[in-house]
């Protein structure tokens, strides 16, 4: 059972350590882009319309969930 814990243990450091890793592989290339001008504007503007989508989609759900479930 100890085996077992130590395991499961290990998890949440084996999650840190790849999601940073795939952070890292996403946004090295792109801090390297920003020096041109023209292509700091556009990854601002994706960055912005990204979040933007994202906030609408998820309140689409939760309306959505809210009122089938009322």
């Amino acid at each position: 059972m100890r085996d077992f814990l130590i395991n499961v243990t290990r998890y949440p450091r084996y999650l840190v350590a790849f999601s940073l890793g795939v952070l890292n592989s996403v946004f090295e290339p792109l801090a390297r882009l920003r020096s041109n001008p023209v292509t700091a504007v556009a990854l601002i503007g994706a960055l912005v319309s990204g979040l933007l989508t994202l906030v609408l989609v998820l309140r689409a759900m939760v309306n959505g969930a809210v009122v089938v479930a009322s």
